[in-house]
């Protein structure tokens, strides 16, 4: 923790479409850190909304001054949204959570405790995951230990995006701009001294949430294909197999044809079968390699994160920018 008279501490808060949780989430933020030492920023990222929350986040910078509102040009995803506000945070701590109040803001105090002890990441770990439903929290286990075995890093279970990062690890994560993006990964592998804080997750406020299923696949998908080339090999061992099996079949016929073993031809069923299998896994490992080359291509571009439509704090709105 970098030692100054008066520390600072900015929320990064993404969001998309949370015009009920926006009131009681500043007013419960602003209540859990109204004891803290630190000085409060907070940075509200609009991912592309299209209800009132802009607007009502707008009308809160006016009020508060420790407010910050970033709309973004359109939707990038909730990944892209948090790069963007750790991008303008400027405080010596920064804290990601999300708008739904499934993260209580309260569990902030124990995080702030654990960065002045001197650590430099403090993960907030789940342990319970109220409001979701059993096949989420399987997949969502299943996918941590899978990442575990694949990526060689040790993200903590049952941790979201939900953490605090000090200021020298906010700047490391900057300086990594790839496009498909795994923060709760990323936070983990620039390395520090980290810790975990456990709470109990509640179910959502309101609305809907913003991670369905198959958007929670998409993320894990992205999460694996960055911290892994674990797919890859799999693909040659696949290639491997098939053609070690065509060889000892080759063998096998070899053998018959010098010995003079008569055999019945059974039939096309085995053969058809058999095809059918080889060429399956050959489509399968062509699609395969062409995620990892599309994602090359993607990343070759060297196309911005994203844009800013507006920056809006107690000053006004002001200028775009893109990073």
């Amino acid at each position: 923790m970098n030692q100054q008279t008066t520390q600072t501490v900015g929320v990064v808060i993404p969001f998309l479409n949370e015009e009920e949780n926006i009131p009681v989430m500043y007013q419960r933020l602003t209540a859990a850190m109204a004891s803290e030492p630190e000085q409060l920023k907070i940075y509200f990222v609009d991912d592309g909304s299209t209800d009132a929350s802009a607007r009502l986040v707008a009308e809160l910078a006016e009020k508060d001054p420790r407010v910050k509102l970033l709309r973004l040009s359109r939707n990038f995803g909730h990944q892209i949204a948090i790069t963007a506000g750790l991008d303008y945070a400027d405080t010596d701590a920064v804290v990601i959570i999300d708008c739904d109040l499934q993260d209580p803001p309260e569990v902030i105090p124990g995080l702030l405790a654990q960065w002045r002890a001197g650590h430099d990441v403090v993960v907030a770990v789940r342990k319970s995951r109220d409001g979701e439903t059993w096949l989420k929290k399987f997949l969502a286990a299943s996918f941590y230990r899978i990442f575990h075995k694949l990526a060689k890093i040790e993200v903590p279970m049952d941790a979201g995006d939900f953490r605090l990062a000090d200021r020298k690890v906010v700047e490391a994560m900057r300086s990594v701009r790839e496009l498909h993006r795994f923060m709760r990964g990323l936070s983990v592998w620039v390395g520090f001294k980290q810790t975990t804080v456990t709470y109990e997750r509640a179910a959502r406020y309101a609305g809907s949430t913003k991670y369905p299923v198959w958007k929670s696949a998409k993320l894990a998908w992205d999460a694996i294909t960055s911290f892994s080339g674990a797919p890859l090999r799999w693909m040659m061992g696949a290639g491997l197999t098939v053609s070690a099996a065509g060889v000892l079949l080759a063998l096998r016929l070899v053998f018959k044809k010098i010995f003079g073993i008569d055999e019945t031809v059974p039939g096309w069923t085995s053969q058809v079968t058999l095809l059918l299998l080889i060429s399956g896994i050959q489509l399968m490992c062509l699609g395969l390699l062409g995620q990892y080359v599309s994602r090359l291509f993607e990343e070759s571009k060297r196309r911005p994160l994203y844009f800013l439509q507006e920056v809006v704090d107690s000053e006004g709105s002001r200028g775009r920018d893109r990073r």
